[in-house]
């Protein structure tokens, strides 16, 4: 693997680099504040090709290979994990799986709007009662002479009260298992499509989260991504995206947090000295130096394999593992070199702390990656009972 990134690789980082400092930063605390989901910002990512980054250009994407959408993602999740929750449902969950499993009338249909914000999308997959175990879904669909209908619930959606279209994951047969699965693709502008915000959240106080219920919610024939039974797969590889997009935004926290610790240790004095000159100071921002770096070389590994085609499940869940732990440790570090000062937002570390939180939890908890990983290496299968 070549570490020296391309030209072109090196406008698009320097590009959302500058991007952040100019649209997010600023908007990002008051947006957190005020608990703020901000459309126009949406527009803007829309503006920059953001929401559709590894679509190719016949479908209205950016036609970004994979490390160099990491290198946006993270870039954008220095300034706010809001944001680039944004750009993780829309390119990582909803775009990608309609770019993999669609039909071309699908993809022309759908994933135009999509890039160019038009639309946002939701990814339909955690219900109240299932969430690691994917594969339960009570939510149902039932075939009509027209399609299908959907009853059921949906919890935890990112973009949920927003989204005019969802990806929806039913059962259409329970004694089929997850072979009974499917994906529908579902109009949100109906009647029977009902979101609820969820408030009083720890963190990402500017994402969007909802329930959904879903109450004879009608779909087409042609609504369907892939077949029956695919729903398991699509939902899978939809996931290896989005933990690519959740790592690269966490290696964003660890480096705001580098930079942060920098800047507040060496302009603030206690003893007469600046506490960079502290050597328990200088400890903690060399280990986040050290976490950072490393969570960023994974990040980077597992979309090199992406970017070829490569197996690169269990890569990517070692860079979700490692990015995620390492940017909790990040930010509660950061605010420890913070003393009080960090524990108010007048620091962005204060709000990295409380919106990495959630990280180590979506797109597949820590301990999930931890049994993905001890499966590819003891072959045994620790999810399925003995």
């Amino acid at each position: 693997m070549d570490f020296d990134l391309t030209d072109e690789q090196q406008l698009i980082r320097s590009t959302a680099r500058e991007f952040t400092e100019k649209e997010i930063v600023e908007r990002a605390k008051q947006n957190a504040r005020n608990h703020h989901f901000d459309l126009e910002l949406v527009a803007m990512l829309a503006q920059q090709g953001y929401l559709g980054a590894i679509v190719p250009r016949e479908y209205g994407g950016a036609g970004l290979d994979y490390l160099s959408y990491g290198l946006v993602v993270e870039e954008i999740g220095r300034g706010c994990s809001s944001v680039r929750t944004v750009i993780s449902v829309q390119t990582s969950l909803v775009c990608s799986a309609i770019l993999r499993w669609g039909t071309e009338e699908q993809k022309h249909r759908y994933l135009p709007r999509l890039c160019s914000g038009e639309w946002l999308g939701c990814f339909g997959l955690t219900e109240p009662d299932s969430g690691s175990d994917a594969a339960k879904q009570r939510t149902r669909a039932r075939r009509t002479d027209s399609g299908w209908v959907i009853n059921g619930a949906k919890m935890w959606i990112s973009m949920g009260d927003y989204a005019r279209v969802a990806l929806i994951f039913a059962q259409t047969d329970p004694e089929l298992g997850h072979r009974g699965l499917g994906c529908f693709l579902v109009d949100t502008d109906q009647p029977g499509f009902q979101p609820s915000p969820i408030e009083h959240k720890m963190g990402l106080h500017a994402s969007d989260t909802a329930s959904i219920a879903l109450e004879d919610v009608e779909v087409g024939e042609n609504d369907l991504l892939g077949e029956i039974g695919d729903g398991f797969k699509v939902a899978m590889s939809s996931l290896d995206s989005g933990r690519y997009s959740v790592a690269a935004g966490c290696v964003g926290i660890c480096q705001g947090c580098v930079e942060e610790s920098v800047a507040y240790a060496t302009e603030r004095e206690q003893f007469d000295r600046p506490i960079a000159s502290f050597q328990l100071v200088q400890a903690m921002i060399a280990d986040m130096v050290l976490k950072t770096d490393a969570s960023r070389m994974l990040v980077w590994r597992a979309g090199f394999l992406k970017d070829r085609g490569r197996p690169n499940t269990v890569e990517t869940s070692i860079a979700k593992l490692h990015a995620t732990e390492a940017a909790v440790w990040c930010s509660n570090t950061a605010i420890q070199v913070h003393g009080g000062a960090g524990y108010v937002d007048d620091h962005p570390v204060e709000r990295y702390f409380r919106d990495v939180r959630v990280t180590t939890l979506y797109e597949g908890t820590s301990q999930i990656q931890q049994l993905i990983i001890g499966r590819a290496m003891t072959g045994v299968n620790a999810l399925v009972p003995s």
